[in-house]
This record gives structure tokens, sequence and C-alpha cells, in this order.
């Protein structure tokens, strides 16, 4: 294999499985909030054993995420040099941000709140438990913002065959920040959510820990239903801006390959790159210009309006934008059809939807690898949006041979890393959280 494969195998496979958890993290830690505010302000023990039980669910996927995202930053230097003597001025602000503005106040606290119950008294737990998610919150905005600068590069000149940063703020905020921002903060609310609603439907279904995991899944219900559907229209406003600045990946996404007003918006179909149609196509007419721009009359290019070396591949693109709308709409239903037994006073009298629920963690997890994939393959030929293209990015001193080797040492210590987080996570589960008589005990004796 080349050069540039293997360093796009060795990304793909070391960001995907870091990726299972960043989500899940920033997600839990505000449904932790939460939690600790019920408990701050009412005193009742249930919240305070919830709360002990998915904090140490969260130090357990933030310490493996922690784990899995170092080597990201080091294969810039080591498999994509070109890539990053070409962008270091401008994309090693918002890393530098990262750790210093957001990661460090995650850790911190995450210290306090793990290790500090017997020491701090519950509203400095509760001070800390925000802080925790404000920095997982910060933490993920800097990164979204060096990706969308990828996307859509602002604030900056070429100099010497090299992009300069001329203007930070124009570059922190340039034209997808915001939407792609917004879309990643609900994939992980809603992940934390469905984290949690998985673990309190296994509960349930044994009918262990009731009084925990009835109110546990309540909690986590609401959360993921409000996330589900907010992906919906924040969603489609994410679309508007890709329309606007990366016309060809939502062409790519939609298989629409005719520039045409009153384009029509695809249900179902696979598109043909040779044949330049989609085949077995399914339409809505006019509904793809009206979503992006309100009017029938709206003109929506297509794929053919492109130089053909710079479409992105095209059945990734379209299989994993679909891919991931599908599983948006699963959890919107999942979860809308969740609130009305549980208004109906039914929630738990239907072992069907809680044995959905026991698998529910995958359906964020999936959408939002699927939504990555969509995004990062649908701007190729392109590392840096109609600036770099990714084969110019790849390192030229390192040969094929190491990265190949890297690549295996990075699956053993990677898969070692997912037996230890699946083997304490179980092992967690099946200890359960700590019974409520026994925090009492522990209050009167202290």
């Amino acid at each position: 294999m080349s050069v540039l494969i293997l360093a796009r195998l060795q990304f793909y496979f070391t960001i995907g499985f870091h990726y299972i958890f960043p989500p899940m993290t920033i997600g839990l830690a505000w449904i932790i909030f939460y939690i600790m505010t019920r408990y701050k302000n009412t005193g009742d023990k249930l919240y305070e054993s919830m709360a002990k039980f998915w904090i140490n669910i969260f130090a357990l996927g933030f310490v493996v995420g922690v784990a899995t995202g170092i080597p990201l930053e080091f294969q810039f230097g080591t498999n994509w040099s070109e890539y990053s003597r070409y962008v270091g001025d401008i994309f090693g602000a918002p890393l530098a941000a990262e750790g210093v503005l957001a990661f460090f106040l995650e850790s911190t606290f995450l210290g306090l709140l793990v290790f500090g119950w017997k020491r701090l008294s519950v509203k400095t737990h509760w001070i800390s438990s925000l802080m925790v998610a404000i920095g997982s919150t910060l933490s993920a905005f800097w990164i979204i913002v060096a990706n969308s600068w990828q996307q859509t590069p602002a604030g900056y000149k070429i100099e010497n065959g090299r992009a300069v940063l001329t203007d930070f703020w124009a570059a922190v905020f340039n034209p997808s920040t915001l939407e792609r921002y917004f879309h990643v903060m609900g994939g992980a609310l809603a992940t934390g959510a469905f984290v949690m609603l998985s673990i309190s439907a296994y509960y349930l279904i044994k009918k262990q820990h009731q009084e925990f995991a009835q109110k546990s899944f309540k909690i986590a219900l609401v959360v993921a239903f409000i996330a589900s559907w907010g992906q919906l229209f924040i969603g489609h406003f994410h679309g508007i801006q890709v329309w606007k600045t990366q016309p060809l990946k939502l062409a790519a996404f939609e298989g629409h390959f005719e520039t045409q007003a009153n384009a029509p918006f695809l249900i179902f179909g696979i598109p043909n790159a040779a044949a330049e149609r989609t085949d077995f196509a399914i339409r809505i007419p006019s509904v793809l210009s009206i979503a992006v721009a309100g009017s029938t009359d709206t003109v929506v290019k297509g794929l053919k309006d492109f130089p053909r070396d710079e479409w992105p591949p095209l059945l990734i693109t379209f299989a994993s934008f679909h891919s991931m709308v599908g599983l948006g709409m699963l959890m919107i239903g999942l979860t809308t059809l969740g609130l009305i037994l549980w208004r109906m006073d039914k929630l738990f009298n239907y072992k069907l939807i809680l044995y959905a629920f026991i698998p529910g963690f995958l359906y964020p997890t999936f959408a939002n690898h699927f939504g990555w994939v969509a995004t990062e393959v649908g701007r190729q030929p392109w590392i840096v949006y109609g600036l770099l293209k990714t084969s110019q990015g790849v390192s030229v001193v390192v040969p094929a041979y190491q990265i190949a080797l890297s690549l295996l040492i990075f699956i053993g210590i990677y898969g070692l890393l997912g037996y230890t987080f699946f083997f304490l996570l179980f092992r967690k589960i099946k200890k359960g959280p700590e019974p409520i008589t026994a925090l009492q005990a522990e209050e009167v004796l202290s």
C-alpha cells in the first residue's frame, strides 16, 4: 500500500476508536450536573447514589478517551508533516486552546468529583460537576474549530507556500464552526443519554436497583428526546451551511447529479458514479430546493457541475450520510414512543421497549461515526477545502512500512484498551450503584 493510503487508514482507525468516548462523556457530564443539582437542592440520597454511579462511568470513558486521543496529535507531525507545515500556524492555536482552557479544567475538577465525596461539601462537589461539564464542552468547541477550519478556511493568507493566520476570531468562527459545533453537541447529549438509558433498561429487565434505574431512565429519556429532535432542526441548518459553502459535498450526500431548480429530496437510491445517475431512486420533488433556501425556484448544483477529479468517493459519502439520518429518525421514534408510554403511565410495563433501549448506546455512537465519515470523506480530495489536497499533506519522509508497523501496534494497544474499558464497565454495571441505606449509614457515622 502507498504511504497515503496507510496514513489515512491509521488516522481513520485511531480517531474512529477515540470518537466512541468524547460524545459519551460530554453528554454524561451535563446529565450528571443535573443529578448533582437535584442532590444539592433536595438532599435525596437517591440522587447521591445516581451521581456516584454515573460519575464512575464517566471517569472510565474519560480515561480511555484521553489515552486514545493523544496519538492523534502526534500523527500530524509524523504521517501528515506536509499538512502540519502548511497549516501549523493556524491549526496549532485551537489545539493549544483546547489543552490549556478546556482539558485541564475538565481533568482537574474530575479529580475532585471522583475523590472528593468525603472531603468536599455538597456545594463544592456540585460546582466541580459544573466545571467538568463546561470543560468537556469547551474541549469539543476547540476541536471543532480546528476541524471546521479545514472545511471552510477563513482568517488566513497564503505566504511562502503556507497558510498564515491573519484574523484569529475569523478563523475560530469560520463559516461552518457554529453549525457543526451544535450538531456535534446534540450528538453528544444523545450519546450520553442513550448510554444511561441502556444501562437503566438492563437493570429494569433484570429487576435490579429498580428505583435507581427508573429515575435514571426517566431523566435520560427526556434528554435523549430533546437531543434527538433537536438534531433534526440543527441538522437542517447545518445542511443549509453545507449547501452555501460546500455544494459539491451536498450533492454527494444526496446523490444529486443534475443542476436544477425544483431539486428533489432523495428518499432511497444507490449513486452510480460511472453512469452519473442514482439507481433505484425514490424522490420527493422540490423538497431539496425548499430545504436549503425555502423556495422551489432555488437551483441546487449537481455533481456534473464540478470537475470529476474533485468528486468525493460517492458511495461512502452517500451511504454514511443516509445511515446517520436513518439512525437519527430511529432515535426520534424510540424516544417519542417512550415519552408517550410514560405519559400513559405504562413506560415500564412493556419489556419490548426496554429491550429496544438496551443496545441504544449503539444508535448515537454509530450515528456520530457515520456523520463524521460523511463530513470528512465528503470533502475529499481536499484536506483543507479548496487549498490543499490530501495527497499533498502526507509526510514525504516516513516510509510505508513504518506506518504499517505502527498501525498494527495501534490495533493491538487499542484492542487492549477496548477490552479493558468494557471489562471494567461490565464489572461496574454488575456491581451496580451504592445502596441508599449504605449512604445513609455512612452519613450517620461521619
